[in-house]
């Protein structure tokens, strides 16, 4: 089996929401253990963004117009978000799929320039050091990414990187503020013509040519040979698929957290919106946000004083990370309800976050029991061992599952909860590369629930969600209710590397019991109900919290009433 202590490799399944949105402390939505979750795998547009279609009234021109628009205002997330809506309508569209991928690249530079760890710990290496880092980085793809990856692709694509970042405000500003834009140029030009999709034949060929590059930027720009060489480190990871990239030593301890269920912050998740501040998606319970009357939908507008209603989110997290123990004085908007603003003072300190944050009878004269789980971590079974006996004393007979809006994790933690529901046969089973990446993962009959079982899913049930789904749809254990799912089925890996950074790479994909895989279907629900008209952040606030509205929940408590019936 895996080994899961830090500095081992840990597999999990994942579907981050990386890219916008992150936990103030030290945890993000960013995620070697076996993880199934749909990683910074461009949900952005999927979980917290309105349902209003903007490509509804434009033809492929003028999407392609309103794209680049949105491009040169250097709005990189909705430029994202706007280039996948109209993908998903021309899904054949060159101009769209590139304006899409150039907008990814320019927001990881953005992204990377906004964290600490990369700024102050790895632009401070040696150029030797650097190299060394890249040459790890590229062995660890060409020995263990799921597809085979050749060096010509991964150094084409850190030069397309650095081609990009020299138009980058954010990378111009840090490297080359007061360099005459014709030196860069011309540097631009270069990469251009000499060294696109260069044919690159071993990795020591590629630390050569980087190497090459290094000198002509320093000579042409000035331009350091440290930050050339990330951009091939970072850059070169864009030649993989949307779960895989390399980990600033922040997003590495990010991710561990995440895993641990535990971090050091305020408890809040959030999402950067321009001109209006730092929306708050979500305040843990018991945490020094929720003990501040911090509430879902308010904004944060400035921290100890600093405005922060233009920063990007990794930006502001900067200012609100700190060590147990310190304080951070906060501005709030609400969006609702008060035009003044409001001021709290916050102590970081240990949170812990629940995986199963609400469980109770919603039906007390069938017995029917609902819990909302959110993600699947390492204390995720105990968690659910934990609540059913609690409604077991309640009189629980049936029991809605539900995993909307749960983005994945620990793999053995989604074996873990169905083994408590399966009593026999596969629950799941991965295939990749390398031998270590083959497992077959059954069930044992004993500690199983037999209960009837309904399993609510919509398009944000990703990964260890979905391993869930398959297990329940194969072995006929439970009905299906709500919308299809994400149909992210692969598996990630996180390495550990040197400098304290990390590599997240897929490294196998996974199977439902009957054999199938479902990468960019998703599973059907064996009862389909219409998605809710309320955006995504609105249905997500109270998700499991107006069980009397919420349409999913009533069906399901209808299909197990009928279900007990029949008993």
């Amino acid at each position: 089996m895996q080994n899961f202590e830090r500095g081992g490799e840990v597999n999990y399944c994942e579907s981050l929401w990386g890219g916008p949105m992150l936990v103030a402390g030290i945890r993000s939505w960013s995620r070697q253990l076996l993880f199934v979750t749909a990683c910074l795998a461009w949900m952005l547009g999927g979980s917290f963004a309105s349902q209003v279609d903007p490509v509804a009234n434009v033809d492929q021109r003028q999407a392609v117009q309103s794209g680049t628009e949105l491009e040169l205002s250097r709005e990189w997330l909705k430029a994202i978000e706007y280039y996948e809506h109209a993908l998903d309508k021309w899904p054949e569209n060159a101009e769209l799929k590139y304006g899409l991928r150039r907008s990814k690249i320019h927001f990881g530079i953005v992204r990377r320039y906004s964290d600490n760890s990369f700024r102050d710990s790895l632009l401070g290496t040696s150029r030797d050091e650097a190299l060394n880092l890249f040459d790890e980085v590229l062995l660890k793809v060409h020995t263990d990414f799921v597809d085979r990856m050749t060096a010509t692709s991964f150094v084409a694509h850190g030069t397309e990187s650095l081609y990009l970042a020299l138009r980058n405000e954010r990378f111009v500003e840090k490297h080359l503020s007061g360099v005459d834009p014709v030196q860069i140029n011309n540097l631009r030009r270069i990469l251009r013509d000499q060294y696109w999709n260069k044919p690159i034949s071993h990795r020591t060929v590629a630390r050569h040519t980087i190497s090459q590059i290094c000198d002509i930027a320093y000579s042409t720009t000035g331009l350091k040979p440290t930050c050339v060489v990330m951009e091939y480190v970072f850059g070169g990871c864009n030649a993989l698929d949307d779960y895989s990239n390399f980990l600033t030593p922040d997003r590495l301890g990010d991710l561990y957290d995440n895993i641990d269920g535990e971090f050091v912050g305020l408890g809040i998740e959030m999402k950067s919106e321009m001109g209006k501040g730092l929306l708050l998606v979500n305040v843990l319970p018991e945490s020094p946000a929720a003990e501040g009357g911090l509430q879902p939908g308010d904004y944060i507008v400035s921290v100890d004083g600093a405005d922060c209603k233009f920063m990007t989110t990794d930006e502001a997290a900067g200012l609100l990370r700190g060590y147990a123990g310190s304080q951070v004085r906060v501005e709030v908007a609400s969006s609702i309800g008060s035009n003044t603003n409001r001021f709290a003072t916050l102590t970081r300190r240990e949170v812990q976050v629940k995986s199963i944050p609400e469980a109770r009878i919603v039906d007390k004269a069938n017995g029917v029991a609902y819990i909302r789980m959110t993600g699947f971590q390492k204390t995720t079974s105990e968690e659910l061992d934990s609540v059913l006996r609690k409604l077991q004393g309640q009189g629980m007979r049936a029991l809605i599952w539900d995993v909307r809006g749960n983005p994945g994790g620990l793999l053995v933690a989604a074996v873990e909860v169905l083994d408590r529901f399966v009593d026999s046969g596969v629950l799941v089973s991965t295939r990749g590369r390398t031998s270590d990446q083959n497992w077959t993962y059954s069930a044992h009959r004993p500690g199983t629930w037999n209960l009837p079982l309904v399993l609510l899913t919509d398009g944000n049930s990703a990964s260890a969600s979905e391993i869930v789904a398959g297990a329940v749809r194969d072995h006929r254990r439970g009905t299906i209710v709500g919308r299809k799912t994400f149909g992210k089925w692969s598996v990630q890996s996180i390495y550990p590397i040197q400098m304290s950074t990390g590599l997240r790479l897929t490294t196998a994909k996974f199977y439902a019991p009957g054999g199938q895989t479902y990468g960019k279907i998703g599973i059907e629900p064996d009862i389909f109900i219409e998605e809710p008209e309320t955006n995504d952040f609105a249905r997500r606030s109270v998700l499991g919290k107006d069980i009397e509205n919420d349409p999913d929940v009533q069906r399901g408590i209808e299909v197990l009433r009928t279900n007990l019936a029949s008993r």
